[in-house]
């Protein structure tokens, strides 16, 4: 018997729906026709993690929930970089495509490095590195100084 994996799929409602699979193909998504359509763009990042990008119509058709406000803050979505200069050649790359670098302050710990982006419609991203000997337990996490 097979099993499906586990897998994850972030629905985002979008304004724009041809300038938000820009800026994620600048991220370093790409994009599934089999599941994109004019209302919504299925974005791959990993075989297992997947952005749904939906026109604010399509969002609306899931949900009677408002979308929320620029400016507020539901979630903040984190990618597993994997450098440090990939995580900022990610903000870079979305800056220069229609979103905002550096939304919160850079978190540098030495260890661990990550900064924030907002795409085009606001949803905040964050990519990070982690040193591969901490994350996978070879080294204990290291104490951080609270700022």
């Amino acid at each position: 018997m097979s099993t499906t994996p586990k897998m994850i799929f972030v629905n985002l409602p979008v304004a724009d729906l041809a300038k938000s699979k820009a800026f994620y193909e600048a991220l370093g998504f790409t994009n599934e026709p089999r599941f994109s359509d004019e209302t919504g763009a299925a974005m791959v990042w990993s075989d297992t993690i997947f952005v749904m990008i939906l026109t604010h119509g399509k969002w609306k058709g899931f949900t009677d929930r408002p979308i929320a406000p620029r400016g507020s803050s539901e979630v903040s979505l984190a990618l597993a970089m994997d450098s440090r200069e990939a995580v900022d050649a990610m903000i870079e790359a979305g800056a220069a495509h229609g979103g905002t670098a550096d939304v919160n302050p850079v978190q540098d710990h030495g260890f661990m490095y990550g900064r924030d982006l907002l795409d085009p419609d606001g949803h905040v991203w964050g990519p990070f590195w982690m040193d591969p000997a901490v994350a996978n337990g070879e080294q204990p996490v290291p104490e951080v100084a609270a700022e």
